[in-house]
């Protein structure tokens, strides 16, 4: 395939583009994103959904950049619970896109789309931001990376030569991190913008309205802890992990990574203190990185890897 439209849905939006397999890069004029009502009715959602995807179909067919017969590769980075094999949603008790549930995203989709000369691939969207990172910073010879989204959930990907590593002795249980023990809870808890928001609330008897942003922007003595505190959390959560994978790269994105400049500095230095030689890319544009991740599920040298030991979670 020529061209790959690439898919990244989150609990509140959807991004869709076209993805060149020539240079991997988003075709320009194709990018197009929406909020989505993740607590919406499953006509809804796929409806939204369609609508957004159709966009960029239309542009690639008018700016003549497939034949008319070709099909169009869509591949989508997807929150689990999913069976991403079946291309079955299994949202169940997760506060988001619970319609959706044992229904099949590729059936319903294809009947809202404006072309039903497709074929779907899906991964799991921690898994397409780590791929995506890996690829834009394949330059620098980083084989081993570590790729961790920070936002309304804590997500992780372990990779090795841009594939995906769920199981092994030198990764944790399915390559998640969010599920793991830390502290008096799991690693959610701790890595996710709740956690600022019941840390803000805590030091200031106040509720935040804007997020890790808000915050961010305060910038008091009170704020740089709360940012100081969340680095050495990270750091000793992720270093026995780094350590066990030898990861040469750690790769963070997510909203909560816009604000690295309050954290990272604290985080390298910890790094370093623990003997781990390791270089941090931080990528503000998440949702375009895990696009790009997801259209490289066409790549059939890649897919042929993956497709077999696809999670199912």
């Amino acid at each position: 395939m020529s061209v790959t439209i690439g898919v990244d849905i989150g609990g509140s939006h959807i991004s869709s583009a076209a993805v060149s397999s020539n240079n991997l890069k988003i075709i320009p004029g194709t990018y197009f994103s929406g909020a989505v009502n993740s607590k919406a009715s499953k006509e809804i959602i796929i409806q939204k959904w369609a609508l957004i995807i159709n966009q960029t179909i239309k542009v690639i067919k008018e700016t003549k950049e497939l034949s008319s017969n070709e099909t169009i590769g869509i591949a989508f980075s997807m929150p689990g619970p999913f069976q991403y094999q079946t291309g079955i949603a299994m949202f169940e008790g997760n506060d988001k896109f619970e319609s959706l549930y044992n229904v099949s995203v590729s059936d319903e989709l294809l009947k809202c789309l404006s072309t039903k000369n497709v074929s779907f691939r899906f991964l799991n969207d921690a898994s397409c931001f780590g791929v995506g990172g890996a690829l834009r910073q394949e330059s620098t010879g980083n084989n081993k990376v570590v790729a961790i989204t920070l936002g309304t959930g804590f997500g992780a990907a372990f990779l090795d030569n841009k594939l995906p590593i769920t199981q092994g002795s030198n990764v944790p249980n399915n390559g998640c991190l969010w599920d793991k023990q830390f502290k008096d809870s799991i690693a959610d808890n701790y890595f996710s913008t709740r956690w600022f928001s019941n840390q803000y609330e805590s030091v200031t008897g106040e509720k935040l309205t804007d997020g890790v942003k808000e915050i961010a922007s305060i910038e008091n003595y009170s704020t740089a802890k709360i940012f100081d505190d969340f680095a050495n959390n990270l750091s000793n959560f992720l270093s026995p992990y780094l350590i066990d994978f030898d990861a040469d790269l750690l790769v963070i994105g997510g909203n909560i990574a816009k604000s690295y400049r309050l954290f990272l500095p604290k985080l390298k230095e910890n790094f370093k203190n623990n003997n781990i030689d390791i270089s941090v890319s931080i990528v503000e544009n998440t949702e375009e990185t895990s696009v790009l991740g997801s259209s490289y599920l066409f790549n059939e040298v890649f897919w042929e890897k993956i497709k077999a030991e696809l999670p199912s979670f």
